[in-house]
């Protein structure tokens, strides 16, 4: 058995969003942990720097230059929750760097997975504007050059916060699956069952928006019922996984009550594809629950299939159907209501 690739750097701990900011260095020591602990094997790598161009695959030059700038200044505020220090260029450059260098590590068959334990997060950055702790889009700055060396990408986002950032950088687009688990109504408010792309896109993003007090139960109907058949139709070469862990019942910025388990139990639906997988952490503030929440990942990567907690509200069944109309139209496989 290969080793899981877990990459990460020191620097990442230099980035500071901001006096009592939920978006901490101890999380990164927190999914070190997790990684840790999990039983498997895994290596350490450093995670390198993002070049400009592989920057400018995703973002605006112009966005680039004005982080630098900022940075390089002494830091400022990019908006009303993000913010950076002059440490946090070189942390923004490690956390988008570690997927391209995940992917080239998988590529050589060094691995079939890698956990990305690094920081700032990324879902929420769009081309040329920083928002809800993001900096620069780490998982569509490695989707867009895994595209362009021909590779499908599917990329599953079961973040609590919905990935406005991915969204909104391939929704017109038909190379790129973005699948998003998340609360709703919530920030940053986008990501409604009927936001299903544009254009040449439509059909291409499937949100699956589901109430306060979801549990693992709904989560997995998801999986079962529409994540799972919608991956097979697209058939992808990569699984990319925006993991937020904030929907852990302990978050305190969220209110789904998934468990540590029932992330592992997502991670091992998706090991069934066997596919090469990159693991990027995104949201997540409960530091237990990151470490706890990790470890199951990568078992479930590794084919783990814990059981998924129970006692969902009958609405979050209810959003799920409604979900699973709304994918129907536009993928074979989805098992709608009966």
């Amino acid at each position: 058995m290969k080793p899981t690739l877990i990459y990460t750097h020191p620097a990442c701990l230099g980035h500071i969003a901001g006096h009592g900011h939920p978006e901490r260095p101890a999380r990164i020591e927190a999914a070190v942990r997790g990684a840790q602990r999990w039983g498997g094997p895994i290596e350490m790598r450093t995670a390198p720097l993002a070049t400009e161009q592989e920057l400018g695959l995703v973002h605006d030059k112009s966005y680039i230059n004005a982080i630098a700038q900022i940075c390089a200044d002494g830091g400022g505020v990019l908006d009303p929750d993000t913010s950076v220090v002059e440490a946090s260029w070189e942390a923004s450059l490690r956390a988008a760097g570690a997927g391209v260098a995940a992917a080239a590590a998988i590529a050589a068959g060094e691995s079939k997975t890698a956990l990305l334990a690094v920081r700032p997060p990324g879902h929420h950055a769009h081309a040329n504007r920083a928002l809800g702790f993001c900096i620069f889009n780490n998982v569509a700055i490695l989707a867009e050059k895994l595209i362009r060396e021909g590779k499908r990408v599917a990329i599953v986002d079961w973040d609590v916060h919905h990935g406005d950032g991915t969204q909104d950088t391939f929704n017109r687009r038909s190379d790129v699956l973005y699948i998003s688990l998340h609360q709703f109504p919530f920030y940053p408010g986008s990501g409604w069952l009927e936001d299903i792309g544009t254009g040449e896109g439509t059909g291409s993003t499937v949100n699956i928006a589901v109430p306060p007090r979801t549990r693992g139960d709904a989560y997995d109907a998801a999986f079962t019922r529409i994540v799972l058949p919608v991956l097979t139709q697209f058939a992808p070469d990569w699984i990319l996984v925006s993991a937020g862990y904030d929907a852990h019942r302990a978050d305190p910025l969220a209110e789904v009550e998934l468990e540590a388990e029932d992330f592992g139990r997502m991670a091992g639906h998706l090991s069934t594809f066997d596919l090469p997988a990159v693991v990027f952490l995104e949201g997540g503030y409960n530091l237990d629950a990151i470490e706890a929440s990790v470890a199951a990942t990568l078992a479930g990567l590794a084919g783990a299939m814990p059981e998924y907690s129970i006692g969902s509200p009958k609405r979050s069944h209810l959003m799920v159907d409604l979900a699973a109309e709304v994918a129907s139209a536009h993928w074979s496989g989805v098992r709608t209501a009966q």
